[in-house]
């Protein structure tokens, strides 16, 4: 195997078991909640889909802090990449307080958007202002393992991801069961699980900065630095995050059946995306870390081996997808009519699996490049793309199966062309130890 491949691979493994592990105990909270009855179950939903939308908007946190500090390593100053990070660290304090207050305050607002019944909106009121609460340890999260990743560590996290889950899942099942809390005991055993592991993180974090002589104390320069640095990100997952919607909000239109069946796929779609999402990790770091050090060939020639790990994978996870459509909506339903739906909508996506595989490694690439300006318009551009396809797929064939079909040539696929488009020239290259292009 070449050194390339196995630099990969170490960090890409670590990432993707840290990836799933999320989900997964995600999962085991489910049904934890759950089994305390469909209300709560419901009330659940709605919170996760608030905290969730919270998370992926600030997912900037640990990708922009990933490319600056792997930069600046790059270029020989882990001082600087420190610094770096510890002023990514103060950023998501920030947020992490104006997000608690803010949602506090606006907790019954939020809940009622998705205008629920009484009894469920008094669940997810429950859970969400308790688990907002966990929002600065959660962001924290987010920082140091941004940091960690661009210090090309990836097993850190993954150990602190599986260990600070099993806790979590320790804790439900002691809270909601064992002392009768209900959801509210969810949602606390997730609060305590988020800051134990912010505070392990941390701890990891401020070691390695007191060997390198950084001090912890907030710079407001530095901080307002890493604030610019992540606009562009934001705006770009804004774009996903509305595409994302646009399929649910057109599923709905087509009536229950069809949203099911949608809200199935995409369920599947996203836990596949954390398996190709790994590799994009590592294309995060290792670019920042090549152009840092002022290694334009070495940059190529990474990313272009990066891209045929990322086509393989997709290829694998097309494969497995395509054979496990007929079956998998039986995991998920019992109604025959939600299920035949799912069926051609899977085969879909598991025909964009490749595509997929192409697009996050050179996302990830573009990342590590401080490329976010050109993400952030390019997003904007193939959104707009695709909303009229949606549409059409709606108003004219009526059908969910070609729905996907818009969203895997008109949104992925324009995002493939996009990105292609860039890699192929010199543009995002920009190497030294900051690296904002555009």
């Amino acid at each position: 195997m070449a050194a390339e491949d196995r630099e990969i691979l170490r960090l890409a493994v670590p990432a993707f078991a840290a990836l799933v592990a999320e989900p997964l105990f995600l999962l085991a909270d489910s049904a934890i909640v759950g089994h305390l009855g469909t209300t709560e179950l419901a009330g659940l939903g709605i919170a996760g889909a608030v905290l969730g939308t919270l998370i992926s908007l600030c997912v900037f946190l640990a990708y922009g802090t990933t490319a600056s500090v792997a930069r600046r390593l790059g270029a020989g100053d882990r001082t600087g990449a420190l610094t770096q990070g510890v002023h990514g660290i103060w950023l998501a304090v920030l947020i992490g307080v104006g997000t608690t207050v803010l949602g506090l305050l606006g907790t019954s607002f939020l809940v009622g958007l998705f205008d629920p019944g009484p009894a469920v909106a008094r669940q997810a009121e429950t859970y969400l202002r308790i688990g907002l609460l966990g929002a600065v340890p959660l962001l924290v999260m987010l920082a140091t393992t941004g940091i960690l990743r661009g210090l090309q560590d990836t097993r850190t996290p993954l150990a602190v991801a599986v260990l600070g889950n099993l806790v979590n899942v320790v804790l439900n099942l002691v809270l909601v069961y064992g002392l009768d809390l209900g959801i509210g005991g969810s949602a606390l055993g997730t609060v305590i699980a988020q800051t134990g592991s912010a505070a392990v993180l941390l701890a990891v974090v401020a070691r390695a900065a007191g060997a390198a002589g950084v001090g912890l104390r907030p710079s407001l320069a530095g901080i307002r630095g890493a604030g610019r640095a992540g606009v562009p990100l934001l705006l770009r997952t804004v774009t996903l995050r509305a595409g994302l919607l646009m399929m649910t909000y057109g599923a709905t239109a087509l009536g229950p059946d069809d949203l099911a069946a949608m809200q199935i796929a995409l369920t599947i779609w996203t836990f596949l995306a954390y398996s190709l999402d790994a590799i994009a990790i590592a294309a995060q770091a290792l670019t920042g870390r090549y152009l840092g050090a002022g290694d334009r060939a070495g940059t190529r020639s990474v990313t272009r081996r990066m891209l045929r790990w990322g086509l393989g994978a997709g290829v694998v996870t097309g494969l497995l997808l395509a054979l496990a459509a007929p079956y998998a909506g039986a995991l998920f339903t019992p109604d025959p009519a939600v299920r035949e739906l799912l069926v051609p909508i899977l085969l879909v996506a598991a025909l964009a699996q490749p595509v997929a595989g192409v697009v996050f490694v050179l996302d990830g690439v573009l990342i590590g490049a401080g490329d976010g300006g050109y993400l952030a318009r390019v997003g904007l551009l193939v959104l707009v793309a695709f909303a009229p396809a949606a549409w059409l797929a709606v108003a004219v064939a009526d059908s969910s199966t070609w729905l996907w079909v818009a969203f895997a040539t008109t949104f992925m696929g324009g995002r493939a062309v996009v990105l292609l488009a860039r890699e192929r020239t010199d543009a995002w290259m920009t190497v030294g130890r900051t690296g904002s292009v555009g």
